[in-house]
């Protein structure tokens, strides 16, 4: 076993860019693998749902080939999480797609490992009737078979089993499908012998890069360095320090328990961790409890598509329209909703930036603002229906009468033309549920390229 090993963490998102500088800091620390996370749900279900990745092949691929690149002169293992963002097939074939290229284009050759995370929705069905699946979070509805039909794909957040496999089977780059975000961190950690609760406390930080640092960033580099009782982070950018507090605080970031962790098929406690300031910017982090669910359970995601959508974004300033300004769009919804009451099913949304256009009914200041945004919305059965819509929608309110108008030549003023924007599909999740299996491997296959890039 070794005595320390060395994770470089390139950014929060493959393709959301790094800094080259902060990236080879780290590569001369000589590290013993390079892992990224690609993938998220934060942005909601769209992306899943239209088979489209975050960010841009131009991004993706600039962020992958430096890691790539260096990953072969330094013969170190190069792992990707979540590969295309949302890790379904569609996501995962892009990524190796990009891959190839990657490799063809710098005459490199090398092992890769594909972790699919598609779950067949008959194996989904099977396990409802088992009573084997059950919600994730309050609000999150029965799962359905037919839902289960209207579902695009289904994938599952795998663990650090899959990709454990892949390292032993020799794989020298490791695309993963979808991933609990410190799954591919742990893995490596784990597979040379590292405590798994250090390694996936660690996962839990180096999957946000330097969001841990201050000036936290998802957009630069961190090095994690894990020993037999600790680890330690470590930006790798001057500008940037870590502190007890940020690395704590990151380390209870986007859970719903203060130190309570919940991944698949583990549980990890940090209600007595230590977090101490080295003096050189760096944080070492000791006291990560793990422990083991009696029921193996995988996360699964699912979108399906619910309705067409279009807008409009405007701007208001008349102090008396504002004044008046939910009244106004009640009155004119209702116009619209009458007009178009032979078009089937519709929906009208206004969303008043300025008023309380973040936290809708839960604004706490009520003060009124002396201009708003207005964005309105239209979601339909159809892109022709909320266009048509919108744009009756648009102009009642444009040119509606209200009381104390002082000029009738418009309401609203428009930043663009055309103003009516046509968004196309909208996506809901369908699937966020939790289904029993025997295990970390059984649904994630894994295939191999052995001379990719050849």
């Amino acid at each position: 076993m070794k005595k320390q090993f060395t994770i470089l963490s390139p950014c929060g998102i493959l393709g959301y860019g790094y800094p080259e500088e902060s990236f080879m800091n780290g590569i001369k620390q000589k590290p013993d693998a390079i892992i990224v996370d690609a993938g998220s749900t934060d942005a909601g279900p769209h992306k899943l749902g239209a088979g489209t990745a975050i960010v841009s092949r131009e991004a993706y691929k600039r962020d992958l080939k430096i890691m790539v690149v260096n990953g072969a002169n330094l013969n170190i293992p190069v792992i990707i999480g979540s590969a295309g963002g949302s890790g379904g097939k569609v996501h995962v074939d892009w990524t190796i797609s990009i891959m190839n290229e990657i490799l063809r284009e710098n005459n490199i050759i090398k092992k890769v490992a594909v972790i699919w995370s598609d779950i067949p929705k008959e194996i989904v069905k099977k396990r409802l009737d088992e009573n084997k699946v059950v919600p994730l979070g309050i609000g999150v509805k029965e799962l359905t078979k037919e839902r289960l039909d209207e579902t695009s794909g289904i994938v599952a957040q795998m663990g650090h089993e899959p990709i454990i496999e892949a390292l032993k089977n020799g794989a020298d780059i490791i695309i993963c499908g979808r991933s609990y975000d410190p799954s591919p961190f742990a893995a490596v950690a784990i597979y040379h012998g590292f405590d798994p609760a250090l390694s996936y406390h660690l996962g839990k930080i180096l999957e946000c890069a330097a969001l841990c640092a201050e000036p936290g960033s998802a957009k630069d580099c961190m090095l994690g360095i894990i020993n037999e009782d600790c680890f330690t982070v470590k930006p790798l950018n001057s500008k940037r320090r870590c502190t007890s507090v940020s690395v704590a605080a990151h380390t209870f970031y986007e859970k719903s328990h203060p130190y309570i962790l919940l991944g698949p098929g583990i549980i990890s406690d940090l209600e007595n961790c230590t977090f101490k300031e080295n003096g050189d910017g760096s944080v070492t982090v000791s006291g990560s409890k793990i422990s083991y669910t009696d029921v193996y359970k995988i996360k699964l995601e699912g979108a399906r598509l619910s309705a067409y959508r279009a807008f409009v974004i405007a701007g208001a300033r008349d102090p008396i329209l504002i004044s008046k300004i939910e009244e106004i769009e009640e009155t004119v919804k209702e116009e619209v909703y009458e007009h178009y009451k032979e078009a089937g099913e519709f929906n009208i949304n206004f969303i008043n930036y300025g008023i309380n256009g973040v936290l809708g009914e839960l604004e706490p200041v009520k003060t009124k603002a002396h201009e708003l945004c207005i964005i309105f919305e239209v979601l339909a059965k159809s892109q022709e229906i909320a266009n048509m819509v919108l744009a009756t929608l648009r102009s009642t309110f444009l040119h509606y009468g209200f009381e104390g108008r002082k000029s009738t030549a418009g309401n609203l003023a428009f930043p663009f033309a055309p103003s009516d924007i046509p968004f196309g599909p909208v996506y809901e999740f369908s699937v966020y549920h939790l289904m029993d299996v025997e295990n970390g491997l059984e649904m994630f296959p894994i295939s191999y390229i052995e001379e990719c890039g050849k």
